[in-house]
């Protein structure tokens, strides 16, 4: 059976290609590959950042695949949608830097997707984004009602969904969708550039893992809660090797040379 998720890993980081033509829509045996993909990046020590995208120039991915959901027993519905909850969440807590490259079609379950990721990138004139579940008669069931509040606010995200907009990438650039928006030439290359900048030995990519955690974490918790966690990750950081060579770096004017320690 032709693989769902594409996995190659060089130069620190992990990139993670949804291929399921022509639409890249994703089915049980996509979330499967990309649960285990997350995983065998996670336990990598030369990975320090994922990258997503979606095969072709067309899409980055359509959502889930309707025939798939369509006359199947609610009970599988409801347990594939667990299963891609539960694989989104754990993409969404992978103590890493996480960058969706959206090369396409953002739409539905693959907004989900990419929502799930820490920053969005997206390619000029690449395509439509937005959830438009409500003109099947359903929800953005893959985290996407409570991810998209959390990103541009209540009212917002309500009004986006009842609405079932898709709308192009300078609008979701200009609600906080998405971070930047990139030429359309290279745009793959400018994605990994980017990428690049928060992998050793430029930059203390244990670190950015943990500031992830902790802002990932702390905002679902209390204000008190969050302090508390960030004093622990801050207090991990301090007992590795990365803090003295950044603190000795910073006092004797040199660059610092870290290894993810």
């Amino acid at each position: 059976m032709k693989e769902k998720i594409l996995y190659e890993a060089g130069d620190g980081v992990a990139v993670l290609t949804l291929t399921d033509p022509p639409a890249n829509t994703y089915s049980y045996e996509m979330m499967r590959e990309l649960d285990e993909a997350i995983l065998r990046a996670r336990f990598d020590d030369a990975v320090h950042v994922i990258v997503l995208r979606g095969a072709g120039d067309k899409f980055f991915c359509a959502g889930a695949d309707i025939n798939m959901l369509s006359g199947a027993d609610p009970r599988f519905k409801y347990n594939f949608c667990l299963h891609a909850n539960e694989t989104l969440n754990r993409l969404e807590q992978t103590p890493m830097l996480v960058i969706a490259a959206l090369n396409g079609h953002t739409v539905g379950g693959g907004l989900e997707i990419a929502m799930a990721a820490d920053l969005r990138l997206a390619r000029a004139s690449g395509g439509k984004i937005g959830l438009p579940e409500v003109h099947l008669g359903v929800l953005p069931g893959t985290g996407g009602t409570q991810r998209l509040a959390r990103i541009v606010g209540k009212a917002r995200a309500i009004e986006l969904m009842v609405e079932g907009s898709t709308f192009d990438f300078e609008r979701a650039l200009e609600l906080g969708l998405v971070q930047q928006i990139l030429p359309n030439e290279g745009f793959f290359e400018r994605v990994m550039e980017y990428a690049r900048r928060f992998v050793p030995p430029g930059k203390a990519a244990r670190a950015v893992g943990l500031i992830k955690r902790a802002v990932q974490s702390g905002a679902e918790s209390g204000f008190h809660e969050g302090l508390a966690l960030e004093r622990e990750l801050q207090q991990q950081l301090f007992c590795g090797e990365d803090a003295v060579e950044g603190l000795d770096a910073y006092l004797n004017k040199r660059k610092a040379e870290f290894k993810a320690r």
